[in-house]
């Protein structure tokens, strides 16, 4: 990734705010509880004909007994090895405390480009008290507001003159984005962890760990694509914090995103009414699905457990049980690449098109041999069918009173779709139009 700007510093001093000015949009959570971003969160950005990135980082706490505060401090120093410069966010209303002082010492370490930025400074008694922050030894220092922009413009000016000569390389342009959803502590983080070898999401036991979004590109043993980590999605009834609210907003805007998503059930709890509801959003939003049952070592087998589990998921999916439902374990690396194979698989089921001569020529004798139920002494005639150019397959069937047709003959024509191409995991969708 070309032209990285990693956003730093400790707990709410402003860093999220300062990140969603930068992006234009509010991508990055923000509250006034501290911690609340955990994972490096990626944003692009444009400013004066330069593109770069801007990475969002959680608050740098030192010498921590909080299980997240050591995952944090990780993600943070990941994010300064991998940026071209660097902004040290900093609160005007605090002035300078210990931990400012660690964190200006392990940048001056890292060699890189530091931009220091007292954030909010909203009047001129803060720009005078901003005085003290040279104090700190990284040279001049940016006075700055991100909740109203002002000063964020001269801050972004010695940016851009920082960053390399390089063109911005947009790494996500143009790949498949496959989203990993489910419930809270299914293993949506620890699955995505695994597939790419590192560390790139804080995975603990605590539900709800997750709570942005994060994209990540997943290039090898011949893939080349964008997974996308969320935040667990609960009932409506047990979000209880403004703050997970929030995160499961960003989760549904992600699934409404992507093209395929990997729905992860825990094995163990087995199948809830809001697994089923989760899958009948992305189906309702007309993605390709996925079903993982994971933590598929800790289950009590028998010979056909399996099966009659993936069974009964179908049922409860009918009249959409045309999908992949796979049984891994992330703890032990079951089955994970062929999770891979059957989300491309699904991306490809999804993008296929079918020539129009091939449509007619396929279903319009199946058609005349089974035609719609008349109504009303009214017989339907069914001349042409096509596939419209959307991204997900949709087909038009033109007729001579589209009204009439009901759901149980739409359903028989999904059938005989599904008999002829492989539309496995994808909701297909198909109107009747006056011809």
């Amino acid at each position: 990734m070309n032209s990285v700007v990693a956003i730093v510093g400790r707990p709410n001093v402003g860093k999220s705010t300062f990140f969603n000015r930068l992006v234009g949009t509010r991508d990055a959570i923000v509250d006034e509880f501290s911690g609340v971003t955990r994972d490096r969160h990626y944003g692009k950005t444009n400013w004066n004909g330069k593109d770069f990135t801007v990475v969002d980082t959680g608050g740098y706490v030192k010498n921590s007994d909080n299980v997240f505060d050591a995952e944090i401090r990780k993600q943070v120093q990941v994010a300064i090895d991998e940026a071209q410069v660097i902004v040290f966010i900093v609160d005007v209303m605090t002035g300078i405390v210990d931990l400012d002082q660690e964190v200006a010492q392990l940048l001056r370490q890292s060699q890189k480009k530091v931009f220091l930025v007292v954030n909010k400074v909203d009047n001129h008694k803060r720009a005078e008290d901003a005085v003290e922050f040279y104090a700190l030894g990284l040279e001049e220092y940016y006075c700055v507001s991100s909740i109203n922009g002002s000063g964020t413009g001269d801050v972004l000016d010695g940016i851009v003159k920082a960053l390399p000569d390089s063109d911005f390389v947009d790494q996500y342009e143009g790949l498949a984005r496959f989203a990993v959803v489910g419930r809270p502590n299914a293993g949506k983080s620890s699955l995505i962890n695994s597939l790419i070898g590192q560390e790139r999401n804080i995975v603990t036991d605590i539900a709800g760990t997750t709570r942005d979004t994060n994209d990540i590109r997943f290039n090898a043993y011949g893939f080349d694509f964008v997974l996308v980590d969320t935040a667990g999605i609960r009932r409506k009834k047990k979000v209880h914090e403004d703050l997970e609210f929030y995160s499961v907003m960003r989760a549904i805007k992600a699934l409404e995103r992507a093209d395929v998503c990997i729905v992860m059930i825990d094995a163990v709890e087995g199948i809830s009414s809001q697994d089923l509801n989760i899958i009948g959003l992305a189906i309702k939003n007309n993605k390709g699905v996925v079903v993982l049952f994971n933590k598929w070592d800790l289950i009590d087998k028998e010979t056909n457990t399996s099966r009659d589990l993936e069974i009964s998921i179908k049922e409860k999916l009918e009249p959409f049980d045309d999908v992949d439902v796979l049984f891994v374990s992330v703890h032990e690396k079951q089955r994970l690449h062929k999770t891979l194979e059957r989300a491309v698989a699904v991306y490809e089921n999804r993008a296929q098109k079918i020539k129009t001569s091939e449509l007619n020529d396929l279903l319009l004798p199946i058609i005349e041999r089974s035609p719609p139920p008349a109504l009303k002494g009214k017989h339907i005639k069914i001349k042409y069918i096509t596939q419209l150019p959307v991204r997900y397959p949709t087909f038009a069937f033109y007729c001579n009173l589209p009204q009439y047709i009901k759901e149980p003959y739409k359903r028989f024509i999904e059938n005989k779709l599904r008999k002829h191409y492989d539309f496995t995991g994808v909701p297909i969708s198909i109107f009747f139009r006056s011809k």
